[in-house]
């Protein structure tokens, strides 16, 4: 039997997240709508203008284990912070939640821990500023086989490919995961990253993964394409499950000859921070409890519908109890 439900691998980030105006991102020169790196003087720039803010422990698919360990699955999460106060506040966090923070702070670097502000328009977008500091140290050394060998599902973060140790640790994950009987797959994260590195994004997702999560954007950034019919064709011959969220357009799951669109219900988004990651938890729930592609849609859906109705990356709101009032558990 295996020790973990759901492992995942990623960034581990301090969420700053505030509230903003467009003239404000016009002022601070801050693209609006994406994830952009920033170094550290600029990372204090714009921590320095922030006046209130909620701090929570996130980074993308930290975001997303946390979601599922929230619904009473054994999760863990390997990723890198320094023993300074916003990483024991980080590791603490994680741990308080239910998920296993299996790295210890560590305290022989310098770089500090990774920080994202996160500038969220009053019509929910949130413009994205990360400096990942030690999360950029990230390797195949903070993989141990205890924990990738004894996990159910591998869930890997694509920012990480910005790194070719974090590319290493992949595949260390992946690998151990597989050879244990379990299953591998990435959250594609962002379309520039794609850009960066689409040969290695396209090597592993055909090789060394069962499945694969992404926007529209995203998927289409794999090929080059603005038709999504044909990205979806494409990745869904490289990788035997596609996961494609569409917004308000709902979500499409390929998985060999099978289709499943699933619609969404509208929701005005009050911060749209955490969607992709928590509609991750939400599928990822069901992959690991054996529930139909429908099913796992479904709940994807409400989770990423419950964590845009209010500021912050995770769930507020008992999602079981959520489940429960659609029909999707007992």
């Amino acid at each position: 039997m295996t020790k973990y439900q759901v492992v995942g691998i990623g960034n581990a980030v301090v969420d700053v997240i505030t509230q903003s105006t467009d003239a404000f991102l016009n002022e601070m020169n801050i693209d609006k709508g994406i994830m952009q790196l920033v170094d550290q003087d600029r990372s204090e720039a714009l921590f320095n203008k922030i006046d209130q803010s909620v701090q929570t422990s996130g980074g993308s698919v930290a975001n997303t284990v946390s979601g599922v360990g929230s619904l009473g699955l054994k999760t863990a999460f390997i990723g890198r912070v320094r023993d300074d106060a916003l990483g024991n506040f980080y590791a603490k966090s994680m741990i308080d939640e239910g998920t296993d923070f299996v790295n210890a702070p560590a305290t022989d670097e310098d770089l500090p821990t990774s920080r994202c502000m996160i500038f969220v328009t009053p019509d929910g977008e949130r413009s994205m500023n990360t400096y990942l500091g030690i999360s950029t140290n990230l390797g195949p050394k903070d993989v141990s086989e205890d924990v990738a060998g004894n996990a159910a599902i591998m869930f890997l973060e694509g920012y990480l490919f910005d790194k070719d140790a974090g590319k290493e640790a992949f595949l260390q994950a992946s690998r151990l995961t597989r050879a244990a009987g379990g299953k591998a797959g990435i959250a594609i994260s962002d379309p520039f990253c794609v850009n960066r590195h689409r040969a290695d994004f396209l090597r592993m997702i055909g090789d060394e993964l069962d499945f694969v999560m992404g926007n529209e954007a995203e998927v289409k950034s794999l090929f080059e394409t603005d038709d999504l019919e044909e990205a979806l064709a494409k990745t869904a011959a490289l990788c035997p499950l596609v996961v494609c969220t569409r917004s308000g357009d709902g979500v499409t799951i390929i998985r060999g000859d099978e289709r499943v669109d699933v619609p969404v219900k509208t929701v005005i988004p009050v911060d749209a921070t955490g969607a992709g990651d928590q509609f991750a938890a939400g599928f990822i729930y069901g992959m690991a409890t054996d529930r139909d592609l429908e099913t796992c849609g479904r709940m994807g859906n409400i989770c990423a519908a419950e964590v845009i109705s209010h500021i912050g990356p995770r769930p507020e709101q008992d999602i079981l109890t959520l489940f429960k009032a659609e029909g999707l558990v007992d």
